[in-house]
C-alpha cells in the first residue's frame, strides 16, 4: 500500500476515492476522451414571460454574484447541485481585497471580520540556491469558507432571492428574448450566468473538446503536529526539475493545523503523471520541506484539484443571455488556481456590468462579450507560466526554472514593493514590467539565451503582441476616464458599451489595484 493510499484512507469524506475520481477525469482530459454535450439549445420562439431576471448556476462562487444582483433588486434565482456550504479550509486572500464586500453591502465591518478565521505574516519566496525574500499582507487572511457563504445566502434570501439546493442543471434553451433552464422545474430567466466552474457541462459544449493549453496540478494537506510557526510561504522550490515539471510549494497556518500544498505547471500530454502520483511525491518530500517526519503528524484532511487554463480565455459568450462568470470564463492567470481569488477580484466589475446589462436590455452575445474582455495583463503570463514548465521530452538544465525565478525575484524585490507586490497578486502592470524585464535583461543577460529555446519563439513572439497590448491599454484607461464625466447624458445601452470598454482598459492594464491598506 502507498503512502497515499494509507493516509487517505484514514480520513473522512472518502478521500481515496475523491482523488481517484478526480485522477480519472485528468486521464480523460489529457488522453481527449471527455465527451461533448449539447446541453444548450437556441429557438427562435420568443418567450411570452420571463420569471426572473437572472438564474444563476453553480453555487459556491455563484452566491457572491447572486447576493449583489439581489442586493441591486433584480429577481435572482440559484440553483446548486448539492447543498449550499462552504468547503472546511480556508480560502487565502489579501486583506484590502476584501473592501468589495463592505463596498457591496454584502458584509458589515463585523461580519466581515469574523468571516476572517487567520491572519499571519510574514511569508517566504524562495528558491533552491537563493537567499529567501520576506513579504507581509499578502494572501495572508484565510476566510472562513463555511461563515461566509452562510452569511452571503442569508443576505441573498433576505433581498428576495430564491436558492435551489439539491438541484441539478439539465440544460437550457436560448430563445431571441430570454432563456429556458431545465433544472427539475422551467425557469424562465433574461439571463442565465454559468458559475459551474472549469468543467461546466456549458463550457464543455461552448469550447467543443478543446484541449487545454496548460493545466496546474494541486495536491495538499491540513494537519497537526507541526512546530509552531505563524509565517507562511508564498511560492517554494527546494528541488531541481523532476519527472519533467518543476515542484512548487505553499504553507499557510490554518485553524486546525497547518495547509501545505505541492503544486506544478504543465501541458496535458497524454504521458503527464496521475494527481495521485503527484501525492506520492508531496509524502516523499513534505518531510524535507517542512523539516519533520511524516509520523510526527496528525493529517486533517486531503486537498486536491486539476485546473485547467486556455489561452482562448475569457470564454466568449456562444450563445444570446448567456454569460459564463468565474472559472467558467477561463479569465484568471494561468499562474492562479482562479476560484475564490479571481471571483472575488472581479466581483465589483462583475455585478455593476451586469446590472447595467439587464437595465439597457444588452443581453445578445456581443454585449456580453463586453463583460469577458480580452486582459492583455493575463495573457502575458502564459509566457511566465511556458518559462516555469517543462515540455514532456524536453531537455532544460535541471536548475533552470529555479535561478530564472530566485533572479527575476530578486531583481523585482530591488525595485522595491510598487512592483513586487502587484504581482504577488497575479496584477500584471506595464511600468512594473518593463522595469522588471530591463533590471533583469541587464543583471543577468544570458537568460534570453536559456528561456528562448525553453518556451519557443512562436510563443515569445505571440507575448510581445499582448505586451504591445498591455502598453496600449495602460495608455487608454486614464483617457478613458478623463472622458467619463462627459458620458452621463447617454443613454442606458452608449453608457453600458463606453463603461464597459473602460473597464476592460482599467483591467486588463491592472488598473484595478489598490495597493495595501
Amino acid at each position: 500500500m502507498t503512502l497515499t493510499e494509507q493516509i487517505l484512507s484514514t480520513l473522512p469524506g472518502d478521500m481515496l476515492g475523491g482523488l481517484r475520481r478526480a485522477d480519472d477525469l485528468w486521464y480523460k482530459l489529457r488522453h481527449q476522451q471527455l465527451s461533448v454535450p449539447t446541453v444548450v439549445q437556441t429557438s427562435q420562439e420568443p418567450l411570452a414571460a420571463v420569471d426572473w431576471d437572472v438564474v444563476i448556476c453553480g453555487g459556491t462562487l455563484g452566491i457572491f454574484i447572486g447576493a449583489a444582483l439581489a442586493q441591486q433588486g433584480w429577481r435572482v434565482a440559484l440553483i446548486e447541485r448539492g447543498a449550499l456550504r462552504g468547503r472546511e479550509q480556508e480560502w487565502n486572500i489579501s486583506r484590502q481585497e476584501l473592501q468589495v464586500f463592505l463596498e457591496l453591502n454584502l458584509l458589515t465591518e463585523p461580519e466581515l471580520e469574523q468571516a476572517i478565521a487567520i491572519e499571519y505574516n510574514p511569508a517566504r519566496i524562495s528558491f533552491s540556491g537563493s537567499s529567501d525574500l520576506w513579504v507581509r499582507d499578502i494572501l495572508n487572511v484565510g476566510i472562513d469558507p463555511i461563515f461566509l457563504l452562510d452569511k452571503l445566502k442569508a443576505r441573498f434570501l433576505a433581498n428576495g432571492g430564491k436558492l435551489l439546493e439539491h438541484t441539478g442543471f439539465a440544460g437550457a434553451i436560448a430563445h431571441p428574448n430570454g432563456v429556458t433552464v431545465k433544472a427539475g422545474q422551467d425557469l424562465k430567466a433574461r439571463l442565465l450566468i454559468d458559475a459551474m466552474g472549469h468543467f461546466s457541462p456549458i463550457v464543455q459544449q461552448a469550447r467543443q473538446g478543446q484541449p487545454p493549453d496548460g493545466i496546474c496540478l494541486v495536491v495538499g494537506t491540513c494537519a497537526q503536529g507541526f512546530p509552531k510557526n505563524d509565517s507562511g510561504d508564498l511560492l517554494v522550490s527546494f528541488t531541481p526539475i523532476q519527472n519533467q515539471c518543476q515542484y512548487f510549494w505553499e504553507a499557510f497556518p490554518a485553524r486546525d493545523g497547518r495547509t501545505t500544498y505541492l503544486f506544478t505547471y504543465l501541458d496535458a500530454h497524454r504521458d503527464r503523471f496521475s494527481l495521485e502520483t503527484l501525492f506520492e511525491e508531496y509524502f516523499r518530500l513534505l518531510p524535507e520541506y517542512q523539516q519533520i517526519e511524516l509520523s510526527q503528524l496528525q493529517f486533517q484532511r486531503a486537498l486536491f484539484g486539476l485546473f485547467p487554463c486556455y489561452q482562448n480565455s475569457p470564454l466568449q459568450p456562444s450563445w444570446n443571455h448567456v454569460l459564463h462568470v468565474g472559472d467558467s470564463s477561463g479569465s484568471q492567470s494561468p499562474l492562479s488556481f482562479g476560484g475564490f481569488g479571481a471571483m472575488v477580484r472581479h466581483l465589483e466589475r462583475l455585478s455593476l456590468g451586469i446590472h447595467e446589462a439587464l437595465t439597457s436590455n444588452a443581453l445578445d452575445r456581443q454585449a456580453l462579450a463586453l463583460l469577458q474582455p480580452y486582459q492583455p495583463n493575463v495573457s502575458v503570463t502564459w509566457l511566465f507560466q511556458k518559462a516555469m514548465s517543462v515540455g514532456m521530452h524536453q531537455q532544460v538544465n535541471p536548475n533552470q526554472i529555479n535561478q530564472l525565478l530566485a533572479d527575476v525575484f530578486q531583481e523585482m524585490a530591488q525595485l522595491g514593493e510598487p512592483v513586487l507586490r502587484p504581482f504577488l497578486q497575479d496584477v500584471v502592470q506595464f511600468s512594473a514590467l518593463s522595469r522588471t524585464l530591463l533590471q533583469t535583461s541587464l543583471a543577468h543577460p544570458s537568460l534570453v539565451a536559456k528561456i528562448v529555446p525553453q518556451v519557443g519563439l512562436p510563443a515569445l513572439l505571440n507575448w510581445t503582441r499582448h505586451f504591445g497590448g498591455l502598453a496600449l491599454y495602460s495608455a487608454l484607461y486614464p483617457l478613458g476616464h478623463a472622458i467619463a464625466p462627459w458620458t452621463k447624458r447617454w443613454s442606458p445601452t452608449q453608457k453600458y458599451y463606453f463603461q464597459r470598454w473602460l473597464q476592460a482598459w482599467q483591467y486588463g492594464a491592472g488598473g484595478d489595484y489598490k495597493g495595501s491598506n
